[in-house]
């Protein structure tokens, strides 16, 4: 297993060893000890999965504390665009979003440490997409912002208006927000 440093501190690339044969491939998708050495010191207690057509965004989501969330994510089947968002006050990447291409293909995953925003867009039709939590949803908590906010300028690589839910469509602007996260 790898890991892979962003522009973003904290904001992880995970590529972990693959074995193939004939049969088909085996990986560890998670093993506590290995991240532990690696860097990644979490305990995770919520396993979330989505299944998205092509061209759906999801986000930019996160939960505030106490109930603020790292999330190990990746792709099971398909592919998607991942954008983190960092919105630690004293970060000096605050307000810099990071972006890769998770994919079934790929296998990597990426860390998204407590205080970041996240997202995805689908890029394939039927694409599963799996993520593990440190902490437990909570709605009192859940925040959102603007999927195409003028200020974070995230380039969706979007050929085609995307597919949102009406909770994306009117999340506030980064320019409404008041961080709740120290870097």
């Amino acid at each position: 297993m790898k890991i892979i440093e962003t522009k973003i501190p904290g904001l992880l690339i995970v590529k972990p060893d693959v074995f193939e044969d004939e049969r088909g491939y085996f990986f560890e998708s998670y093993n506590q000890d290995k991240f532990q050495r690696l860097g990644i010191d979490a305990i995770f207690v919520q396993d979330n999965e989505s299944k998205s057509q092509k061209n759906v965004i999801r986000g930019l989501h996160f939960q505030k504390p106490p109930f603020a969330q790292g999330k190990l994510v990746r792709v099971m089947k398909g592919s998607v665009l991942d954008v983190a968002v960092d919105l630690r006050k004293g970060s000096p990447t605050f307000g810099q979003w990071d972006s890769i291409v998770l994919s079934e293909s790929n296998k990597f995953m990426y860390w998204i440490p407590e205080g970041m925003a996240h997202g995805f867009r689908t890029l394939e039709d039927d694409t599963l997409f799996f993520y593990k939590c440190t902490h437990f949803y909570n709605k009192e908590s859940e925040q959102a912002l603007r999927w195409n906010d003028p200020y974070l300028n995230i380039d969706w690589q979007l050929t085609e208006p995307p597919i949102l839910s009406d909770k994306d469509k009117l999340s506030p602007f980064f320019k409404d927000f008041v961080s709740p996260f120290e870097y």
